[in-house]
């Protein structure tokens, strides 16, 4: 081998050798910290319906493919939090029909020879109650799984708008982080009634 050559392969254990020491010394922290490392931003409260939907979730073996509650895969979308983008009704429909509420072809949801076409064949009540368990599945602004980004002010997401959004759309779009006040509130509404 050439010097280079040496140097190079040298650096390169370097670096995976400093990475297994940090992923060993992250994994260690974690397992002893009493707090979560990272903020936990979903949560539940169920209901008595909501815990019996968990049960018929865990029973119809939907969690073979979502996860929800510390519990199942992730081969399909996480259940976690989708109660702040979706009510009962919704999750009702899209369980019953799940393709003509997404409003696309889905993978594993629909009509057989589907994986999980059983769903769909569930009783009406079964349905209504894993509805009730996935409306409960909450979570906090700024989470992945929530329409609001994270509250107060974000370097990140100020960096990203600057890198990416157009001059044009700063004119026609107004930043959902930016709260109207009563002033601005009032002007509308006066323009409006002139």
């Amino acid at each position: 081998m050439k010097k280079g050559e040496k140097i190079l392969l040298g650096v390169i254990g370097l670096l995976v050798l400093i990475t297994i020491i940090g992923g060993i010394s992250m994994e260690w922290v974690r397992q002893h910290s009493d707090k979560p490392m990272f903020p936990i931003l979903t949560h539940y409260d169920f209901s008595g319906d909501g815990l019996q939907g968990f049960r018929i979730y865990r029973q119809s073996n939907c969690n073979s493919c979502h996860r929800a509650v510390g519990s199942g895969t992730s081969m399909g979308v996480s259940l976690d939090g989708l109660g702040s983008k979706h009510d009962v009704n919704y999750f009702y429909n899209f369980l019953k029909e799940p393709e003509k509420i997404y409003g696309a072809k889905t993978i594993d949801h629909g009509t057989p020879p589907k994986d999980a076409a059983y769903v769909s064949a569930l009783p009406d009540a079964d349905l209504h109650t894993l509805a009730i368990f996935l409306s409960q599945l909450k979570s906090d602004q700024g989470s992945s799984s929530s329409f609001e980004p994270p509250k107060g002010e974000s370097s990140f997401i100020d960096a990203m708008l600057d890198m990416w959004v157009p001059d044009l759309w700063r004119g026609q779009y107004k930043d959902i982080r930016i709260k109207e006040t009563t002033n601005e509130k009032e002007g509308k509404q006066d323009a409006g009634s002139k």
